[in-house]
């Protein structure tokens, strides 16, 4: 298995909490630090028998098939470590192992000798909303949340709430929410905010060439200002006057294969596939919304005010969490839509069970929803989704003469249940038909 991610998503924890709970024992190497490894896996990539004595003789005892998991972190310093997969997948399936590194680097290695159809590739994203309700005690919220127990959720509504006004401000990183967990102390968590957020910008001028390096700055120091706009479109004369496209694509690509923003391409029109309907146009946000926040010095005092912290800077904290739920709790890696006129804008689309489904966001609880609507009408979608901060509802509207879409109103707190709300409504959908 090959695991990507960002820095600081918590790949070694889960690396090795996983050997520790399924195997005997676990041989783990980082190969960022060690050396001589680097340059045996480069001289014996294609024999998994020499590289198995080399790993034995490292760890200190011996290696056996199936009970031992084999832990090689940050490979991507190592290319000949990729390419060792491979053999290993071809002529020693019987040993077990797991690697991890940031994107970028095993991007960049994704050609000759890279292990396509070798393994099992995973993306480890921060915590998601449920993960957050677990690691704060709650578990079984947590999990009558994903089990959609309704009359629960209806019931916990306000405490669902207080502790999405929570996530908001701490995020998803482990570290900044076992900072929390262990301190309950909003400054201390601040500083470890602002501590990964400089460690990223030290990873800038450390891994890029300085001219690529102050370009990757701008981009990363823009995003949060244009996502405060009420138009969030991307604009690139805004990240410095008069630069251009082809001026930040080197920086932008930088970005995304770090694993640190989100690239949402807007489509001109919601078919299957939608990746044809790119017009261009797009839309960036970050890795996380607890460090979104903390890049905007979003101040604490926003918790204590209703639910403010849902609106602020035009509901760029909520865009920014309802997409990272999308990726974290749904696999679905989303688009959006903005009518000819640009009278309209829907936030989110994204293809489920050959079905494009549409995604309103509003950040309280506000239900009215012109661009949803004016979607509906035009598209005749057989579902929609608006995600809130009112309960959960389901109903029919009347999108056009003799057609109607199922509307569900999803609070922002239950987006782990949204597969499951698709496939109910459309079973049901199909059932009436």
């Amino acid at each position: 298995m090959l695991l990507m991610g960002a820095r600081q998503v918590g790949k070694t924890w889960l690396m090795q909490e996983f050997g520790r709970k399924h195997y005997k024992q676990t041989a783990y190497i980082r190969l960022d630090r060690d050396e001589e490894m680097r340059r045996i896996f480069e001289s014996n990539t294609g024999t998994p028998e020499i590289l198995l004595r080399n790993l034995q003789a490292r760890v200190g005892f011996r290696i056996t098939p199936e009970d031992t998991l084999i832990i090689l972190d940050e490979i991507q310093e190592c290319p000949a470590g990729l390419t060792a997969l491979k053999y290993f997948c071809e002529d020693a399936r019987e040993y077990h192992i797991i690697a991890a590194g940031s994107l970028l680097g095993i991007h960049q290695h994704n050609g000759t000798g890279f292990p396509v159809g070798k393994v099992n590739m995973m993306t480890l994203y921060p915590m998601s909303f449920t993960e957050f309700l677990a690691a704060m005690g709650k578990e079984i919220l947590s999990e009558e949340l994903k089990n959609r127990n309704l009359a629960l959720i209806h019931n916990f509504s306000q405490t669902l709430t207080e502790l999405l006004r929570l996530y908001y401000y701490i995020g998803g990183m482990p570290e900044v929410v076992g900072t929390y967990r262990n301190t309950q102390d909003f400054n201390q968590v601040r500083e470890v905010q602002h501590e990964i957020l400089g460690s990223y910008t030290n990873d800038f001028s450390k891994h890029i060439p300085p001219s690529l390096s102050a370009k990757v700055n701008l981009l990363w120091e823009s995003i949060p200002r244009q996502l405060a706009k009420e138009n969030k479109r991307f604009i690139y004369s805004e990240v410095q006057k008069n630069m251009r496209a082809k001026d930040l694509e080197d920086a932008l690509d930088w970005l995304k294969r770090a694993g640190l923003i989100y690239q949402i391409q807007r489509v001109s029109k919601p078919a299957i596939p939608l990746n044809p309907y790119e017009d261009g146009a797009f839309k960036l946000f970050f890795l996380d919304v607890g460090l979104l926040g903390a890049k905007t010095d979003l101040n604490v005092s926003t918790l204590l005010k209703g639910n403010q912290i849902f609106q602020e800077f035009k509901g760029a904290l909520t865009e920014q969490y309802v997409q990272q739920q999308l990726r974290a709790e749904c696999n679905i890696s989303p688009y959006y839509w903005v009518s000819e006129s640009l009278r309209a804008e829907l936030d989110f689309l994204f293809h489920y069970n050959m079905e494009i489904v549409p995604v309103e966001v509003k950040a309280e609880l506000n239900l009215q929803a012109k661009s949803l609507k004016s979607y509906c009408r035009k598209f005749t979608p057989s579902l929609a989704v608006r995600t809130s901060m009112h309960e959960y509802f389901r109903q029919e509207i009347t999108v056009g003469e003799g057609k109607t879409t199922t509307l569900i109103d999803l609070p922002l707190y239950s987006l782990c249940t949204l597969k499951t709300e698709c496939d109910d409504a459309l079973a049901c959908r199909n059932y009436s038909s």
